[in-house]
């Protein structure tokens, strides 16, 4: 009779922890999508931000600085610094990731009115992406002993820019300067321009996220 009994007591367990496990699953589940809903939620609302604050079109500076840094990439940049440097604005400019093709030779063959600003002013590092950009920025600035600087980039590149450069050089003056290439100007927003700026994005926030964790990382001489 005892193993009967018994018997009837270990069947009778099963379906009751079934039946407990299945709300903890559900509440679980649940949980899980909540957590994932607020995440998109606040990626999509902090694209909506990141978009309302990108420049929008070109500026007209008032003012001259120390040093200029155009970061390479879009084909009008390294022209609208060289443009910026020609009318006085810089004392010296920095051309950043620039390719071994970019030198001082080259550029004073495609544009010879620049010739007498690139012989005396002009150093070029060969940085691979946008925070080897502000760490050789960073060196080159302390070497030239430079407190403010216009930067020069595209303008949907500018936030990440100014986010690595302010990280590297907390006391020195960035001045944007934001340009727009033909091609840019004369693209859709939809899909391409999306496509770009949500990669950006993503590219802003893994920065913010790389800077909160390693806040003094790169600052040392």
């Amino acid at each position: 009779m005892a193993d009967s009994s018994t018997d009837r007591r270990s069947v009778s367990v099963e379906p009751t922890g079934r039946r407990r496990s299945g709300p903890m699953v559900f509440r679980l589940t649940r949980a899980i999508a909540l957590v994932g809903a607020g995440v998109v939620l606040l990626l999509g609302l902090g694209f909506c931000w990141f978009v309302q604050h990108l420049p929008r079109q070109e500026i007209e500076l008032d003012r001259a600085a120390d040093g200029i840094v155009v970061l390479t990439g879009g084909s009008s940049r390294v022209t609208d610094a060289m443009e910026l440097m020609a009318a006085k604005h810089g004392q010296r400019l920095l051309i950043s990731g620039a390719n071994p093709s970019t030198n001082a030779k080259e550029i004073t063959r495609l544009h010879p009115e620049f010739a007498p600003v690139v012989r005396c002013c002009v150093d070029f590092d060969r940085s691979i992406n946008t925070l080897g950009n502000a760490v050789e920025t960073r060196k080159w600035a302390q070497r030239r002993k430079i407190r403010s600087l216009i930067v020069v980039t595209s303008g949907y590149h500018m936030p990440r820019a100014l986010a690595e450069l302010e990280h590297q050089l907390p006391g020195v003056a960035l001045i944007p300067f934001p340009v727009f290439s033909e091609h840019v100007r004369a693209e859709p927003w939809w899909p391409d321009g999306v496509r770009r700026v949500g990669i950006e994005y993503l590219k802003f926030l893994f920065a913010h996220v790389r800077m909160l964790l390693s806040p003094g990382a790169g600052r040392s001489n």
